[in-house]
Formats: structure tokens, sequence, C-alpha cells
């Protein structure tokens, strides 16, 4: 049922957080008349023994990565603190307990690794003059980490039926901790949902989809607060990425088997009916949406990859004006070799073949992310072959989540 495999193009592989060393934080001062950086007290009249008052954050003054077995400590000398808040964009906020009076506050938490924090604590001397102070420090890296590999790229421009699709370097234990910290945010407003799955070899994946397609014109932005997550295992998250692309014109196509047409639309307006000949009985064309996952003017295709061996083996060496959809190797590409049998007969190995004019036209006309649906066929595309998210009804799709 294809025509050569290949994996999907494009992708990248986002790289780990770079964890530079968080500024130096003079958090207090010791001689007389003095201010700490970043707070604001009265010397003498607000102070302990003629220091000056202060809020003073341990760790924070060093350049040195700290070990997550410390623990945080917000101290106001020469008064009571207030709020006090320790987080990072990926693990998020630290919990804490407060001493008798509130002078003194500890984390109960445990540190991420690899994750930067920033301490912002407020409070009153015993003059009542505010003191203020916001520190941050980096916590050592894991030793086992993982990264995900996303789907659209920053920037891009992508058809209606592109999900954000991420997937994972390591196994995922801990589903909901990952998923809590993903985000999709779009405008306009539509309703969407995670879904987890394994992909082809075994990795674990996550998809967001809308339940219907987007809109054109939709600008979506993807938040990843990986950056010291634990996935379970032992396993920590290192990215903190914001992914921003848009969505293009409504550019679908539905392949109809019995009839052998393809009909290409824009926005609603069917631009041209093309002839086309798939899979013939045995290598039938996968019935379902797929999605457009990459285009090349030519590639070598080869029955081998695919293991097609014997009398329906055949070794192309330049077929052009391909367009992938799906990674065990369906595509829409030219056949010349099939002149006579389009619109007539069936007669490809699962791909969706045509003459070389209708294919470079349709070539130029669709792009990464537009839908191509096939009616009247048999055996619906896995929704792990490419994106097949659309063959798997809302309701099922939301059930995918790991969340409740």
């Amino acid at each position: 049922m294809r025509q050569c495999l290949t994996s999907r193009l494009g992708r990248r592989i986002a790289q780990p957080l770079a964890l530079a060393s968080a500024a130096v934080v003079v958090l207090a001062a010791c001689s007389a008349g003095g201010k700490a950086d970043g707070d604001s007290g009265k010397a003498g009249a607000d102070g302990n023994n003629g220091a000056p008052a202060a809020i003073v954050v341990e760790p924070g003054d060093t350049n040195a990565k700290i070990p997550v077995s410390r623990k945080v400590t917000v101290r106001a000398q020469g008064g009571s603190l207030s709020s006090v808040e320790v987080r990072s964009p990926g693990p998020g906020t630290l919990a804490g307990t407060w001493s008798k009076g509130k002078s003194v506050w500890t984390s109960t938490t445990p540190l991420a690794p690899g994750a930067i924090y920033t301490v912002k604590a407020t409070g009153k001397a015993s003059g009542g003059s505010a003191l203020n102070k916001t520190a941050s420090f980096t916590t050592e890296a894991a030793k086992n980490t993982f990264v995900g590999e996303y789907y659209p790229d920053r920037g891009t421009k992508v058809g209606v039926a592109m999900p954000v699709s991420i997937t994972f370097n390591k196994p995922i234990h801990d589903k909901a901790a990952v998923e809590r910290k993903l985000k999709v945010i779009s405008s306009p407003v539509v309703e969407g949902a995670w879904s987890w799955m394994k992909d082809r070899n075994g990795k674990d994946l996550i998809d967001y989809r809308p339940e219907k397609y987007w809109k054109p014109g939709t600008n979506v932005t993807l938040r990843m607060d990986l950056a010291g997550v634990n996935a379970g295992g032992g396993v920590y998250g290192t990215q903190q990425r914001v992914v921003n692309f848009t969505i293009g014109d409504a550019v679908t196509s539905t392949v109809d088997v019995k009839k052998k047409t393809m009909t290409v639309a824009k926005n609603g307006k069917t631009l041209r009916t093309l002839k086309v000949s798939t899979g013939k009985k045995g290598f039938e064309t996968w019935n379902g949406t797929m999605v457009v996952l990459s285009k090349v003017p030519t590639i070598r295709m080869n029955s081998d990859t695919v293991g097609i061996f014997g009398p329906e083996a055949y070794d192309l060496g330049s077929v052009k004006w391909d367009v992938q959809l799906t990674p065990s190797g369906t595509y829409a590409h030219a056949a010349p070799w099939n002149e006579g049998k389009f619109g007539v007969v069936n007669g490809s190995h699962g791909c969706i073949g045509m003459s070389t004019a209708d294919a470079k036209w349709f070539y130029e006309q669709v792009h990464l992310g537009d839908p191509v649906t096939v009616v009247n066929s048999v055996d619906t595309v896995a929704v792990n072959n490419g994106y097949g998210d659309w063959n798997v009804d809302w309701e099922t799709w939301q059930k995918g989540s790991a969340l409740d």
C-alpha cells in the first residue's frame, strides 16, 4: 500500500535549554548605612543592631549551579515577610512553610534539575518601611533528560489540518505532568485537545488539534514549559519554547477511489477535478484523511524500502512532483508509466498517481498541513501514520488526554 518509506521531513529537534549561569545577586549589605541591592528599608531605625533591614534569599549569592537537595530560605532581617513566590516556568511554584512571626520562609517542594528559579519576596521592616527582593538561581542539570521533537516549526504557515505534534526521545511515564506544561493558544480562540499515542517507532507522541479544521488566518502559539519537569523514572525535561505559526488558505483535496478522481478546492471553491489512478487490489490506497507532510520535486522510489519484492518489485529512479502523505510511503505524484489508466483503472501500489502536468499543478497548490481525504477505499489510515488525527471522532480524541 506504499510507494517508498521516508520519515517526516522538516521536523526540528528542539535543543535543550541553555543553562547559563544566573546573575550574581547581592542579597544583603553588612556595613552600617548601606542597602542590599533591590531592598528598601531604613538603616539603624528599621534594622537589627544598626544593620539595614533587608530580605535575604538563600541560595542566590553564588555563580555555582545549585544542588536539587538544597532548600530555599527567605529571611527578613529586622522585620517580617508579607509574601514569597519561588517559581520556574517548567516545574512551577515551590510550596513552603512560615516561621512564627513570618520572619522566615522555607521551601518544602524539592527543586527540579536544570531549571532557573526566580524568587520574589516582599515584607516590612520593624519601623514600617517596605522591603522587596527579587533574586534568581539555576539548579544543577539532570543526568537523564528528555526533549520533544515538535511540529510545525516557528514562523511557518501551514494548512488547516496541521496539528501541533510533539514526539519525545525518552519514555514519558508521567504523561499528565508533561501535558500540564504544554499549552496551545489561538486567535481566534478555538476549542482543542491533546491526545497521546505511540509513533510508528514506539516513541511517546502527543498531538493537539481542534474539533474541526483550523480557520484560515488563525494565529497559533505553542508553549512548552518543560524545563525541570519530571516525566517519571528520573527523567527531566530541558525545554523552554514558544512557537508561533499561522494557518494559511483552506486547500482541501478529495480522492474518490471508485470514480478515480481527485477534486481540489481552495477556501470552499473547487479549483479542478483531476483524473487519477490509486492502489490496485492488494495495494489499496489508505481510506480516510491524510495530511501533507512534505514536498520534493524528484525522488527515488524503491519497493525494497517498504518490503515489496518479487513480481511486484520496482525501482523508479526519478519520480516527479512528489507530495508525501504518510511516513509509510503514500505519495501523490506523477506516474507517466500509468498513462491511460488515469480515471479508468486503479493500478498503483497505493500511491495517488496522475499525469506529469496534473501532478505539477497539484504540487504547486498544496503545502504542509493540507488535508487529502480518500473515500470509497478500504482500511482507514492509522492515527499515528503521519497525521491521521482527523480519522478519530472528537469524543474519542479527547479521551486520549492524560488529564481529567
